[in-house]
């Protein structure tokens, strides 16, 4: 059967539309990771309330529990999940180490200004196998970091705190104003969550981090307010094309 783009002539079928720029990215995130040995791995986008927060080791007094930071349903018995992290928990589950898989999709948090959107999209990799280090996890970002910015961008790692992660780090890029951007954070699986997942923490160790994809696609084609990318305005979105 013919589709409705086989029978339109060349010079319309050529102006139907393009891939939407969020999606330029996270698929060559996607696509990236893919080249790096990392095998994509889908999940819900409601989730429990374990998968999304207590096998991660976040405590019911996280601020991000709270129902100001997060959307629940069913009475607080489900959430929109606020990161892709569950994806993440439930692959553990069901593989053994070693592995690795990199989840990407929408994720969901209360959050509305030019910077934040109360629904944007992430991509995440995990990997797990004996003896992982953090000096893997820093060469495998720089690699992410100059595939997406270039060889000349520098990059700077800050100690943060993440529950799922330890030691974790925010990593930063230097802009061309000579301001330090956030682009990532990372880390090394916590013991907790690896435990969690029925893997032997003594035996194993993970790396993980985890892109914002409005983040990067704001930061690389130099878009200043998050809500331009859904506004459907044709004349900005006719420049990614």
């Amino acid at each position: 059967m013919s589709s409705f783009n086989d029978i339109q002539p060349p010079k319309l079928r050529q102006k139907l539309g393009a891939i939407h720029p969020i999606n330029q990215v996270k698929d060559f995130l996607i696509d990236l990771l893919q080249d790096y040995g990392f095998t994509e791995v889908d999940g819900p986008e409601i989730e429990s309330e374990e998968f999304n927060f207590d096998m991660l080791n976040i405590k019911k007094t996280h601020p991000a529990r709270q129902m100001h930071d997060t959307f629940y349903v069913n009475n607080k018995t489900k959430v929109l999940r606020t990161h892709t992290s569950p994806v993440q928990i439930r692959s553990m589950l069901d593989s053994k180490p070693p592995l690795a898989i990199t989840s990407a999709g929408k994720v969901f948090r209360k959050d509305d200004d030019a910077t934040h959107l109360p629904m944007f999209h992430q991509v995440e990799g995990i990997y797990i196998d004996k003896q992982v280090t953090f000096s893997q996890l820093k060469d495998l970002i720089h690699q992410i970091i100059y595939a997406i910015f270039g060889q000349e961008i520098q990059i700077r790692f800050r100690p943060s705190y993440f529950p799922f992660t330890e030691p974790s780090a925010e990593v930063d890029i230097l802009s061309e104003n000579d301001k330090w951007l956030e682009v990532l954070g990372c880390g090394i699986v916590n013991p907790v969550v690896l435990e969690n997942c029925n893997i032997d923490s003594n035996k194993y160790s993970g790396l993980a981090f985890g892109l914002g994809v409005e983040r990067i696609a704001m930061l690389k084609y130099g878009v200043n307010d998050i809500r331009d990318f859904y506004k459907s305005n044709l004349d900005f979105l006719n420049q990614f094309k």
